[in-house]
């Protein structure tokens, strides 16, 4: 068995051993979805690596390069090990092999996210050397479930579609950092799966909403604090679900932190279904 970059791989031969190590998990995706998902998660394929088995991959790690709390960071945007490979270790040598390529590349520190519920898993990153830096819960929702109760009440409240360098401007609203998946970076690598609702009382910018269109996923909405508890962010949310191609939206990856997330998204009954770790480790 030999571990190496996927430099030379071809993503159809990534997408079949993805397939098949998630084939056990509730959640499925087709290689169009992985494509997009890894497209928005800075997938680099020469720095991330896989266990062969001849030509088969049995083990990966498929790495996102970026910028992250002002570090140039390695994201571990999709870990896996086909069924009858694993009890093997093969993801923590996967990970050690890779850091030597990883430092020399100037990555300074590695983030990842993994389910509260998977102890093991969390045990063996603690193992490593990752540090617990936030807890994050996740959340869904069928579009005919959610609950908007009330209509907007500011003056004037005026939405309209704003692209994503006017949106940057918004970062004063925020209550925490997105994580990874849901930053502008993220977003900006592929602006065109996104659309974006910003809210303008009396024509002054109060808020915005983003919508990836195929998956559902809504990555931020945000609203100045001073217009809160006016029907802003429900009314971007119903706006924003017009564009949506999916039967039911998703909210991954807000801080548990934030009481008023959490209660904005639970008045409109968009259900907490588990919480994550957001790990990270100084290389």
């Amino acid at each position: 068995m030999e571990i190496r970059s996927l430099n030379d791989v071809s993503f159809g031969k990534i997408s079949e051993a993805f397939m098949r190590a998630f084939k056990d998990y509730d959640i499925q995706i087709n290689s169009e979805q992985l494509s997009i998902m890894l497209r928005r998660r800075g997938f680099v394929p020469h720095l991330s690596f896989a266990a062969f088995e001849g030509e088969d991959i049995v083990a990966f790690t498929l790495n996102g390069i970026g910028n992250f709390s002002g570090k140039l960071t390695a994201y571990d945007s999709g870990t896996g090990t086909v069924e009858e490979f694993r009890g093997r270790g093969l993801a923590t040598e996967i990970f050690e092999f890779s850091i030597p390529y990883l430092k020399n590349s100037g990555i300074k520190q590695y983030l990842l996210e993994v389910l509260q519920h998977n102890s093991k898993a969390v045990s063996v990153y603690k193992k490593l050397g990752f540090e617990v830096r936030r807890e994050f819960n996740y959340s869904f929702q069928k579009n005919e479930n959610i609950s908007f109760k009330h209509a907007a009440s500011l003056p004037e409240l005026v939405l309209k579609e704003i692209d994503l360098a006017f949106c940057r401007t918004g970062d004063v609203f925020w209550d925490f950092e997105p994580s990874w998946q849901n930053s502008f970076e993220a977003i900006d690598r592929k602006p065109d799966d996104f659309r974006i609702l910003g809210a303008f009382s009396d024509e002054k910018f109060i808020g915005y909403c983003i919508i990836e269109m195929r998956s559902g996923d809504i990555p931020q909405i945000a609203v100045d604090r001073t217009y809160r508890r006016k029907g802003a962010a429900s009314f971007l949310l119903r706006e924003s679900l017009k564009f949506n191609q999916n039967d039911s939206i998703k909210v991954i990856n807000t801080d548990i932190k934030c009481d008023s997330m959490t209660q904005f998204l639970k008045y409109l009954n968009i259900n907490t279904k588990g919480k994550q770790f957001e790990m990270i480790r100084e290389l």
